[in-house]
């Protein structure tokens, strides 16, 4: 079944005032690389501009880790710049313990980089709750990893074919199989930066051939802008003081900044969280 839709997110809470930084440095997964150029490019404001390979969240200490040594490059090697914003949500919790000594860190409110693309955590939230077999395809996601489809079954199996034989390569093919059971529905979301029908039949392809649903939802590019241009308001973004990092909540703020020795010292008294998925994480 195909579904081409037309919906928007519902208009953004009112925004804070354009925060009072001279310039900002953007660190993001390569996933949103055609998005945030796009408007960056128009934001003199924007002194530096990072990516991050796609995939770090399947490993959060490495994402961790990575995007903490991007975040210390800024700020030894930039020191103009006051604020650095992540193309990032939570992200597996690999955003979880990140810090900077200097500058402002601000990030979304969102689990991962869909509700970037959406434009809003409630309308995500509300799409995966009616339609919880969901994977995502986007621009980004199409062109930096392969999806599940056709192409990447040809990939895969050639690639175990080489290793293991055939015989092992049908069998680990098998299982590759039945991990996308969870899955029922090919969604490909956008915001008017990079898609071609190119991009849109690929995925239809990959959703015909999987026997799930397709759909294409438009998304709305106002989130990311606003989170480039400092209209920060604490209903959509956390912004992080020096010194202090955040941390994920149990509830729909996502997360909130925490002292650093909460999460590094494993003694130290804090709240339970359980992980919150509110949909696969990507392969």
């Amino acid at each position: 079944m195909s579904n081409e839709s037309s919906n928007v997110a519902p208009p953004a809470p009112a925004a804070a005032a354009p925060a009072a930084v001279a310039s900002i440095a953007v660190i993001t997964c390569a996933v949103l690389e055609g998005e945030l150029t796009h408007l960056a490019k128009s934001m003199g404001h924007v002194v530096h501009f990072e990516l991050l390979p796609q995939g770090l969240h399947n490993e959060p200490h490495k994402l961790r880790t990575d995007l903490q040594l991007a975040i210390d490059r800024v700020e030894r090697d930039l020191p103009a710049v006051r604020a650095i914003v992540l193309g990032y949500g939570l992200c597996s919790r690999g955003t979880e313990g990140v810090r900077a000594d200097r500058c402002q860190l601000v990030i979304a409110r969102a689990h991962d980089c869909i509700t970037l693309l959406l434009g809003c955590k409630k309308r995500y939230a509300e799409y995966v709750a009616q339609f919880p077999g969901t994977y995502w395809y986007s621009p980004g996601w199409n062109r930096c990893h392969t999806p599940p489809g056709p192409e990447r079954y040809e990939k895969l199996h050639r690639k175990y074919a080489e290793q293991f034989g055939e015989e092992d390569a049908d069998f680990l093919m098998e299982s590759e199989q039945a991990w996308f059971s969870s899955y029922h529905r090919a969604t490909y979301v956008d915001v008017g930066v990079g898609v071609t029908e190119k991009d849109l039949d690929y995925t239809r392809d990959c959703a015909r051939w999987l026997k799930w649903d397709y759909d294409r939802q438009h998304g709305d590019i106002g989130l990311l802008r606003d989170l480039l241009e400092g209209h920060w308001d604490a209903e959509r973004f956390l912004v992080i003081p020096p010194g202090k990092t955040l941390r994920m909540t149990a509830d729909e703020r996502i997360i909130e900044t925490a002292e650093r020795s909460e999460l590094e010292n494993p003694n130290a008294k804090r709240k339970s969280l359980p992980v919150i998925d509110h949909v696969p994480t990507h392969p």
